[in-house]
């Protein structure tokens, strides 16, 4: 029986997490349950699934949770012990019985307990960028010392750690990565600075949180995914390559030195990907549609247009700088994509601002976790700061370094 912990419980990995658990409780049972602000949600899966420990953002949000858990009649000697803040968080992930750790927390609240698992040899499945996009050089030593492994969770770094078990790693010749192109892919560039919020959050393929779906539009995400891939699978920035796969079938493709390319191939059901994570090197039956070959399909393939999504760009950049680049990169990225949520950025705006602060922060080579964490910081300040400026802002021009 594995025991797991789930950073990010009530986000969409986390339900989908909790789903192939239930589907499969001879195998797993939920040591710990870690959320942020929805306490209803949490509630229903403490009252259902039963975690020893639950973890929330605040006091605010632990009263409201034990309020909650009260209505729903749940007897307080069944009740889990109820923790507050990034040291519980921390706790929950290193705690002795656990085996597993979902890492699915959005942004760079996951990153410490996720590293501090990784330190004590837990089994990871990593479905947080930020993760390894702000402290991939540290996390993946640790791992290598620990002796541990991260799944990747995402389908396209998931499709990749299937593609990579056909040859040895010194055969790869590249590694390719699909995106979706996002609900903009025919959009007009000039056009962009009028696209507004709701017309951003409605991605063609998948249902996201609101972060990871803006980013999906501008193709940072994808831009995220190249960095994290650097990381996980240990190859060169010119190893990994972006092609648009608007039908979101093939996850990704990887092409050896002999010109064979292996592709995987599956529905769009993040429960394959989970369950794989939860279950690796063994494969068993999964609660996802099968891919129906009778049928004819029609994929297509195209590169990515640079100039249109900068962001892309300025993540093979970051990645080519080292340090604390893409650290910033992300950091500036959150604080921009919520301004633009907020209506007080343009779209083009995220890059500019993102672009900008990793021009303003100097640069920095953390060798540690709170290290990162401060750069972390002080990206966000700066970006903050660009943002009161003007730079980016609605029915401005937003210039965007060539």
């Amino acid at each position: 029986m594995q025991k797991i912990t789930i950073l990010g419980s009530t986000g969409s990995i986390g339900v989908s997490t909790l789903d192939v658990v239930r589907r499969h409780r001879e195998r797993f049972s939920v040591h710990a349950l870690v959320a942020g602000k929805n306490h209803a949600r949490l509630a229903e899966q403490i009252l259902e699934f039963r975690p020893r420990v639950a973890v929330v953002v605040n006091e605010k949000v632990r009263a409201k949770l034990a309020g909650r858990l009260e209505e729903l009649g749940l007897e307080r000697s069944e009740w889990p012990e109820i923790s507050v803040g990034p040291e519980a968080r921390v706790a929950a992930a290193t705690a002795a019985e656990v085996d597993f750790v979902m890492s699915a927390i959005v942004g760079v609240a996951g990153l410490e307990a996720t590293y501090e698992a990784v330190r004590l040899g837990k089994k990871i499945g990593l479905a947080n960028k930020e993760v390894l996009v702000a402290g991939g050089g540290l996390v993946m030593e640790a791992a290598r010392k620990a002796q541990t492994e991260l799944i990747p969770v995402d389908s396209e770094h998931n499709g990749a750690h299937q593609c990579l078990k056909a040859g040895r790693r010194a055969e790869v010749r590249r590694l390719i990565l699909t995106a979706s192109g996002g609900p903009f892919r025919r959009t007009p560039a000039e056009a962009l600075a009028r696209v507004t919020p709701e017309e951003a959050l409605r991605h063609p393929t998948w249902k996201m949180g609101r972060r990871i779906t803006i980013d999906s539009a501008t193709l940072m995400n994808k831009g995220f995914e190249v960095i994290e891939a650097r990381w996980l699978f240990g190859l060169k920035p010119e190893q990994i390559d972006v092609v648009v796969h608007p039908q979101s079938s093939v996850h990704a493709l990887v092409e050896y030195n002999d010109g064979s390319i292996v592709a995987q191939v599956s529905v769009t059901d993040m429960r394959m990907p989970i369950q794989y994570a939860l279950t690796y090197p063994e494969r068993i039956e999964a609660p996802v549609e099968r891919y129906d070959w009778a049928r004819v399909h029609v994929w297509e393939f195209e590169p990515p247009d640079l100039k249109k999504f900068p962001l892309l760009r300025l993540a093979y950049e970051a990645l080519e700088a080292g340090g604390a680049a893409t650290c910033t990169l992300n950091a500036a990225d959150e604080v921009a994509v919520e301004a633009f949520l907020e209506g007080k950025l343009s779209f083009p705006g995220i890059a500019a601002v993102a672009e900008e602060t990793l021009a303003r922060m100097p640069h920095r080579e953390p060798g540690s976790i709170p290290e990162v964490l401060e750069v972390d910081r002080e990206s966000r300040a700066v970006a903050r700061r660009l943002i009161a400026e003007g730079v980016g802002a609605r029915g401005r021009t937003c210039m965007v370094r060539e």
